[in-house]
């Protein structure tokens, strides 16, 4: 994958993340920064850091439960540890950190 693809993947999966927390009902607030970094903050002023890596092409997770990297397989973002897709993690980890559902797809 060369830079201007992973660009475009990055960008997609970043517009995907944010129009997925614009209709989430938890009360959360979330900023895209220069640079395509992705801060969601919670209730408890708890955040979730969301960032491309551009070097590893991968997207990076940064959350109370742990940092993950998530590479492209061609079809999803999953996560380099574990194999689970970005958006069923990112669910999962706002979840805990939420202390109630939150479902981002």
């Amino acid at each position: 994958m060369d830079d201007k693809e992973f660009s475009g993947l990055a960008d997609g999966v970043m517009a995907r993340i944010e129009a997925a927390l614009e209709v989430a009902t938890a009360d959360i607030d979330f900023e895209l920064a220069a640079g395509g970094v992705l801060e969601i903050e919670f209730a408890d002023g708890s955040k979730i850091i969301v960032n491309r890596h551009a070097v590893g092409r991968e997207i990076w997770v940064a959350a109370r439960a742990g940092g993950f990297h998530f590479r492209w397989d061609g079809n999803n973002w999953l996560d380099t540890r574990d194999g689970a897709e970005l958006m069923g993690k990112l669910s999962q980890v706002a979840s805990q950190q939420a202390g109630e559902p939150i479902e981002l797809r």
